[in-house]
């Protein structure tokens, strides 16, 4: 016998355990009875019936349940017509759930199985990597079809990426600040400065030379 806090309290006989459970107010419950001899434990089995619902309805919720979807395509298919279809694919792949793409041929379209890979390929091409190639194509009487299965680790990497770009345009910019500040901070040194008084001097000099030279040549033509 087991007791409440999980000690072996040995064998015991099933009177003496029924009143030990009674004592301590509680339920004795066999929990292993092909057990030589059958294990009985002390517990309160109420609330072990109702752990062990929420254990299953919490495994339950965590499991996912992965179905077979298919998807039809033709080989005239238009351009539309495909694009829907795949934006059901993709979303199929999204919620982790394999798809079987099935492509039907009608009267002489079976002469022409060279164009129905064709539309697999571009299904192929059209899911991206999150897609993988279960099975590959193969005929079925009038139809061919393959398998493709989510790729879980494309797409946590997908979804990591996403992530990463949404926070860095959630940060804000602080360069316009930043060059702003640094652009008045150069606007005094574009002003000129006062002109100093050895810039007046220098040009009083060079405006009284040619009065000199003037002079200088006037009393030489007066010795001639």
């Amino acid at each position: 016998m087991i007791g409440p806090d999980g000690s072996q309290l040995g064998i015991k006989a099933v009177p003496d355990a029924l009143r030990m459970a009674r004592g301590l107010d509680l339920d004795l419950v066999e929990v292993a009875p092909m057990a030589n001899p059958p294990v009985c434990r002390i517990m309160d089995y109420g609330k072990f019936r109702y752990e062990e619902a929420q254990k299953a309805k919490e495994a339950r919720r965590k499991s996912i349940h992965v179905t077979v979807k298919e998807v039809k395509f033709r080989p005239k298919i238009g351009r539309g017509d495909f694009d829907t279809k795949i934006r059901h694919l993709t979303e199929f792949l999204d919620e982790g759930h394999k798809v079987k793409v099935t492509l039907q041929f009608r009267g002489r379209e079976m002469a022409h199985p060279e164009l129905g890979r064709k539309i697999l390929d571009d299904v192929i091409t059209a899911a991206g990597p999150t897609a993988k190639v279960e099975n590959m194509a193969r005929m079925e009487g009038r139809s061919m079809s393959m398998v493709l299965a989510p790729d879980k680790k494309a797409q946590d990497a997908i979804k990591k990426a996403s992530a990463e770009a949404a926070r860095k345009a959630d940060q804000p910019d602080t360069t316009g600040s930043t060059d702003t500040t640094e652009t008045t901070d150069t606007e005094p040194d574009a002003v000129p400065d006062a002109p100093l008084a050895g810039d007046t001097d220098s040009h009083d000099e060079a405006t009284e030379a040619p009065v000199e030279l003037v002079e200088l040549a006037h009393e030489t033509s007066g010795d001639e």
